[in-house]
């Protein structure tokens, strides 16, 4: 737990919050400035800042976690989607530095906009990049 952190905060339960699931390494909160109805929040109860820091084993059992909820959220809200979003680093639009992930349900005309400009690549650009990222692996 990080004393400074709003997110260790409200795991710790100083920070009231209305809980959508918790296990021993996830809370599963609803957004108090949601994007859409039932936006949630998946936060990692230990104060991780962000992927990079992250184990694997608490990486995989996230995703199983967020598929979980993903789910009900669908049979439940009867969404037409959803967006699962997570930033990384200021840079990435990171505000609070506790690794957390968005579930965002989607619907017909619901005005939320996540939207980027689509870049290219040069002629074996992309190739290039996945041949030096893959030697880190």
């Amino acid at each position: 737990m990080n004393d400074n952190c709003i997110f260790c905060k409200i795991i710790g339960k100083e920070i009231p919050s209305t809980t959508l699931y918790e296990d021993d390494d996830f809370c599963i909160i609803m957004d108090i400035s949601p994007a859409s109805k039932g936006h949630a929040i998946l936060l990692v109860k230990e104060h991780v800042p962000n992927i990079f820091e992250l184990d694997a084993e608490l990486a995989s059992k996230a995703l199983v976690v967020v598929s979980k909820v993903a789910k009900a959220m669908k049979e439940e809200l009867k969404c037409d989607g959803l967006n699962i979003l997570q930033n990384n680093g200021e840079a990435a639009g990171q505000t609070v530095f506790h690794l957390h992930i968005h579930l965002i349900p989607r619907y017909k005309d619901d005005q939320v906009n996540i939207t980027w400009n689509p870049g290219k690549y040069g002629e074996g650009e992309a190739a290039a990049l996945a041949d030096a990222i893959r030697k880190r692996l």
